[in-house]
Parts: structure tokens; C-alpha cells; sequence
């Protein structure tokens, strides 16, 4: 039941820029109803949904602080089935189609096939097989949606492992069993498991309930399969009671896995979950503790986890308490240092966006998933605090239009002014109009400067001006620069950035020319290139309707939207036509935002009499001293009107300059720093970023 509300509105703070009247929806003000009606949220962390969200594991490595249980949901309640001590190690899977790639009693050939396959898209599980005349390990991989594509993997593991194989066949395992028999103990199943295993048989110790267990025979890859073990076994194992497993009821089945460490066979309880919509819940038994994913870099996390299988493949969901899940989100979105008022304007909007997402359920089995395609959400380890303190100051408090939470949708950095949700998604939306963002330059405040300069070899680069210092000038005027100690890295762009290679390295003596001097890239202010045509074309390959025309020669800002972002695009004259203008972000080789200019590195702009402006190439004619000249050299040195210099080359490549980090959709969180630090609280900051809209305690 929904609390009582207390509406807060304020004045706008700030005027912005009217939106269009028409929506291209039906709904004026998209939102859900309810804004608490859920004190529940929903991560998914490993899912396939193919286009939508991928992220894959074959299994999932648990950790709980506190002793924990895990057990089967059913109609929503959960049935504790197994056990697990405080700091044991537990792995869980999904059953499914997969591949038996190997099965051998020597450890050194399965530690190498492994590994060799931790290399690969077929990733493997090792489990250790107890056996009357000892332990065997069998690897699989997978699981894979189909028997089809599970045999075509079994090809490729076959190529993989063929240094390994010694005449052995990876071949396809699939969701068909034959029981064995039922028991009322777990030692009286294994035992049973492992007599069959010494016949060469597969069979495995299964849970099909609290103190209930079976052994399971086979996992084909076919009824026809199924059909043709149980006769088999009925001939060579006539003292078993043997059925066909029900595909529907939820199972486990219970396995020593090796997988995590190489160097010697140490084993942890493998849970597999099976069974046609089966969800298995893992809990812990103490407050305040949290569960460590160690395929997560062994982050922790509070709440539950749900796993289920989707599209073939694991369903890992954390279902934990909505504020606790805040504390992460903020941490993660934005630095915890940041003044109080900046911190609670992130934890409203996060709130808004965590429930109107929740409700939309765009995952299928969660509303949310752990990265930026959602919020930042790294767990327990990257709470503060100062944001805990932010959380729980505005607990329950969410953006509302005519009685239903919007999105709060908010970036990082808006380059002075947010955009437009016009010039985002090609909709009109009131709520995301154009406003000044003057707080966006404060992510400046402490950045360096940097140089950029012509080497000797005509190539160019930047470098800190806290490493150099100006040695005089050229005959030309321009400005030379020498640093200030040994092995001075000259950067591709103005920032340090660790894999990318230096241009080259400068010591004491070495001069340079200097041709401007510009901000360090940030997310306020940002260079990104030259792009070659090649990396452009190879970027824009997919991304547009039609297919974009290489090699690229010309490429223009044809439409800029009402903050100045870039709409429309022609490469050789042609329109770039991608499926909405944010999209030139990734469709450009991942650039932070679509508020930039390009600049083409092998053409310049010449200012001719009266207003008249002209276009000319590194090759073009020019009048000197001497007379008419062309210069086709490698590279020339134009001088602009303010006095900086730009070279002028034969790459004909496209340098993009801009502003901004994110679609600059909503609250812009250096923004947000920005107000904060000049004296504006949460209320007033997010009424400036989102436009009428009223905040509403639930």
C-alpha cells in the first residue's frame, strides 16, 4: 500500500528553452504509478538477451560472510534446500545443452585443457568423478541454447583441444536423463553414482527436494536419446528401478568442481539447477552481511540471489532493498567527497530511474541491470558514508509528473548545456528541455594544460605544461618549447592515457613548436582522433541504414539540435542516417557525447575578402614571396586568426573536438557539483535539470 504523499514543488531555477508540443507517444508524461509500491529492486548481472544485454558465465562462484541456504522458488516462496557455512565457496549453473569435451584420471592434461579453453567462447567447468578404482575429471562446456549450436561448439572445442584429446571426441550432452532410483540420503546416491561411474556410465547425485535424492543417468541431447539409454540400461543394469527424468520439476544435481584453481584439483560444491522455468534462490542468515560474487572481481553485495535459466544460458539477479541498493549506485555514479546537496540530487534521481525501470522490467527477469546500460552498481565495497548519509536524508523521495515517477535520467557531464530529448531519441519530451549547465566546467577546476606540438618529423602530439616550459620562438614567430626532465612522454591527445602508445619521448635540449595550447581532456572538454577513413568506415559498418560510403573523404556537421548537438551528419554528401542522433556516439568510434565539432586534418578554411570563406587541401596552391606554390609535402603549418597554429597533412583524417560526457539528458552530475558548490540545494538543482516536475515522499 502506497504511503501518504507530501508534494515539495518549487520555482525553476534557471528558464529553459520550450520543448515542442506534440509527443510522439501517446502519453504526454511517461512515468510509472506507485513510486514505492516495490521496496524491492532487481540486478541482473549475468543474462543473454542477445542484443539487449550479454553477459556471460558458465557458472557463478558464491561467497557468503554469514552461513547461508539456498533453496527452490515456487509460486513465490522460497524452500530452503542445501546448506552453506559462513566463507564456504559455492558454484552454481544451469543444465542445459552442453559439451563433453574431455574425460581423463591425469590432472596435468585436464589443468592444460582448461586453460587453453578459459582462452576461448567455450568456456569450461571441470568436474572431479568419483570412481571404485579412483577420481576421474570430466570438463564440459556451454550450456548453449540449442543441441545445434551445442554441436557446432563441440567442433571448435574439438580444434582447441587437439593437442589434448588423445583420440577421446567432445561430443554433445543435452537435458535428457534417465533416474535411477530414489534415496533418502545423499551418501546412499553418491554411492550409488559411484559404482555406474565405474561402467563408464554418466550418472550424478541429484536433489529433488529438502533430504531427497535421486542418481540420473545420461543428459542426452534427445528424447530419441533418452529412449535408447533406458533400453540399454535395462539390459546391462536390471536391478535399477529406471524412468525418464520430467524435464518440469526442479532438480539439482550436485557436483565436485575443480574448475578455480589449476595447480591442483581442490574441489567446491557445484550446485546445477534443473528443470523448465526452475528458479533457484541463494540467501544468507544474518542482517547487514552481504554475498561475494567472485566472478564480479569478488565484489560483495547485500540481499538475495535468484538463478534461473534465460535463453539457454545463466540468469544471475541480486533482489535486494531499493535504498540499500542507492548506497552502491551513488557511490559508484558519482565521487563521495562531493558536497551533500550534489550527492541527495543523485540518490532522487537514481531512486526515479531504479523505480521506473523496475516497473518496465526491460531485462525480462529484472528492471535493472550492473552497468552504465543502467546504473553503475559494484555492491557492498563502493558504499560511503557521506552517501548513506545522502540516501537515507532523502529516503522515499522520487521525481513525479502528474502522479507517476519518471525516469530521472541523468550524465555526467553536459558540456555547459543539456540536451534536448529532441536531439537524444529524435522524441519530443517536456520534461528533458535545453538548460544552461554552467556547473560543468568545475570537472576543469584541478587539470592541467597541455601543449600541442610539431616534432621534427612532422608528427604531432601533447605534452603537460607541467613538464615544459617555452624556449623562445621561430622564425615564423611561433612559439618552442623544450622539458624539463628525461623521457617526457608527447601524448597522442591531451591526456594520460595507459594503452596508448607515446608519439615520442622528449628530454632537456629537444625543442618543439608549439601550436596551441588547449584543456586536458576530460568530461567537460575532450578530443578524441584523428580517425582514419578505414577506422571510420569500420566503426559506422552496421550503424546506419544504408551503407555508408568509403572511402570517406568529407565529413560534415549538417544539423545541430536546440543545445548544439549534432543531428545529422554527411559523409561524401551522403546523410549519415543512424537510428537516432545519440547514436553518432558509437557509430563515431565511442565518442563521449555528440556536442563536438569536426576537424578535418588534410583541409583548412580560408577567409577571402569581405564574408567569403573558401576550403583548402594540404596541397593547395599558395602565394609566397616568390611566386605561386604548391605545397605537397607531408604536412604544412597554417596560423588561425587567434594566433594557434594546426597542421595541415596528406592523412586526410578527422579530428573530433568537443564537449560533454553522456546522451546530456537531465541532471548532469558535475553540474549538480557545480550548483551545489555555489550554494543551491537538492530540490532547487533538480528542478533546474528536470522541468515540472514535482518531488514527492512516499
Amino acid at each position: 500500500m502506497r504511503g501518504t504523499k507530501r508534494a515539495i514543488t518549487f520555482s525553476k531555477w534557471g528558464k529553459g528553452i520550450a520543448a515542442a508540443l506534440l509527443l510522439t507517444t501517446a502519453v504526454q508524461f511517461p512515468g510509472v504509478a506507485g513510486a514505492a509500491a516495490s521496496e524491492q529492486v532487481r540486478v541482473a548481472m549475468y543474462l543473454d538477451l542477445g542484443s539487449t544485454y550479454r553477459s556471460t558465465a558458465p557458472a557463478v562462484t558464491l561467497k557468503a560472510e554469514a552461513a547461508a541456504e539456498a533453496g527452490i522458488l515456487t509460486g513465490g516462496e522460497f524452500e530452503p534446500w542445501l546448506e552453506m557455512a559462513a566463507a564456504e565457496t559455492s558454484r552454481f549453473s544451469v543444465n542445459g545443452f552442453k559439451v563433453k569435451a574431455l574425460e581423463s584420471a591425469d590432472w596435468g592434461t585436464v589443468a592444460a585443457a582448461v586453460k587453453k579453453l578459459q582462452g576461448t567462447a567455450d568456456k569450461p567447468v571441470a568436474y572431479a568423478v568419483d570412481r571404485p578404482d579412483g577420481t576421474v575429471y570430466r570438463i564440459y562446456t556451454g550450456p548453449y541454447a540449442s543441441a545445434a549450436e551445442a554441436l557446432t561448439a563441440a567442433g571448435r572445442v574439438s580444434q582447441s583441444l587437439s593437442g589434448q584429446l588423445l583420440g577421446q571426441k567432445p561430443s554433445v550432452r543435452g537435458p535428457y536423463y534417465i533416474s535411477a532410483g530414489l534415496f533418502g540420503s545423499r551418501n546412499e546416491a553418491e554411492s550409488l553414482a559411484k559404482t555406474l561411474n565405474g561402467q563408464d556410465i554418466e550418472a550424478f547425485a541429484v536433489m529433488t527436494g529438502p533430504r531427497k535424492y535421486a542418481v540420473w543417468i545420461g543428459g542426452m541431447s534427445s528424447v530419441a536419446e533418452q529412449a535408447t539409454l533406458q533400453a540399454e540400461l535395462a539390459l546391462t543394469e536390471p536391478q535399477l528401478f529406471l524412468t525418464p527424468v520430467d524435464m518440469v520439476t526442479p532438480a539439482i544435481l550436485l557436483h565436485n568442481d575443480v574448475s578455480l584453481a589449476l595447480g591442483a584439483p581442490n574441489g567446491a560444491a557445484h550446485y546445477e539447477l534443473y528443470g523448465e522455468g526452475a528458479k533457484l534462490m541463494v540467501r544468507d542468515n544474518k542482517d547487514n552481511s552481504a554475498i561475494k560474487v567472485v566472478e564480479r572481481s569478488e565484489r560483495r553485495y547485500r540481499g538475495d540471489f535468484e538463478i534461473s535459466k534465460v535463453n539457454g544460458q545463466l540468469a544471475l539477479v541480486n533482489v535486494l532493498p531499493l535504498e540499500q541498493y542507492l548506497y552502491s549506485v551513488v557511490s559508484a555514479e558519482v565521487p563521495s567527497s562531493w558536497p551533500q546537496e550534489a550527492l541527495k540530487a543523485q540518490a532522487v534521481a537514481a531512486r526515479s530511474y531504479a523505480l521506473y525501470n523496475a516497473e518496465l522490467n526491460k531485462y525480462k527477469v529484472a528492471g535493472l541491470v550492473d552497468t552504465t546500460l543502467s546504473q553503475v552498481y559494484n555492491g557492498v565495497d563502493q558504499e560511503a558514508d557521506s552517501v548513506v548519509k545522502a540516501v537515507e536524508s532523502t529516503a522515499g523521495e522520487v521525481l513525479e509528473v502528474s502522479g507517476k515517477v519518471v525516469e530521472g535520467l541523468f550524465s555526467s557531464n553536459s558540456g555547459g548545456v543539456t540536451a534536448d530529448a529532441a536531439e537524444v531519441w529524435s522524441n519530443v519530451n517536456p520534461i528533458y528541455a535545453s538548460v544552461k549547465s554552467e556547473g560543468d566546467e568545475s570537472a576543469q577546476a584541478s587539470l592541467k594544460s597541455w601543449y600541442q606540438i610539431l616534432l621534427d618529423n612532422g608528427k604531432t602530439g601533447y605534452v603537460r605544461e607541467d613538464n615544459a616550459k617555452i624556449a623562445g620562438t621561430n622564425a615564423a614567430g611561433l612559439e618552442l618549447l623544450t622539458v624539463t626532465a628525461d623521457n617526457v612522454n608527447v601524448r597522442p591527445l591531451p591526456l594520460i592515457q595507459s594503452d596508448a602508445d607515446p608519439v615520442a619521448k622528449l628530454s632537456p635540449g629537444d625543442k618543439a613548436i608549439v601550436l596551441s595550447k588547449v584543456e586536458e581532456s576530460s568530461s567537460y572538454a575532450w578530443i578524441r582522433g584523428p580517425y582514419t577513413s578505414d577506422q571510420l568506415s569500420k566503426s559506422l559498418k552496421g550503424k546506419t541504414a544504408a551503407e555508408a560510403p568509403s572511402p570517406i573523404t568529407s565529413l560534415e556537421v549538417t544539423q545541430r539540435g536546440t543545445s548544439g548537438r549534432v543531428t545529422q551528419i554527411k559523409a561524401n554528401g551522403q546523410v549519415l542516417d543512424v537510428k537516432y542522433p545519440d547514436s553518432f556516439r558509437s557509430a563515431l568510434n565511442g565518442l563521449p557525447s555528440t556536442l563536438f565539432e569536426i576537424v578535418p586534418t588534410g583541409r583548412y578554411t580560408v577567409q577571402g575578402a569581405g564574408e567569403a570563406t573558401g576550403s583548402a587541401a594540404s596541397d593547395a596552391a599558395v602565394l609566397s614571396a616568390s611566386g605561386k606554390t604548391s605545397l605537397s609535402g607531408g604536412s604544412m603549418v597554417v596560423l588561425g586568426a587567434d594566433q594557434t597554429a594546426r597542421v595541415i597533412d596528406k592523412s586526410n583524417a578527422f579530428l573530433f573536438v568537443g564537449r560533454g560526457n553522456g546522451h546530456g539528458l537531465g541532471l548532469s552530475q558535475w553540474g549538480a557539483k557545480g550548483m551545489a558548490d555555489a550554494g543551491y540545494d537538492y530540490r532547487e538543482i533538480l528542478q533546474h535539470y528536470y522541468q515540472n516536475v514535482t518531488i514527492v515522499k512516499e
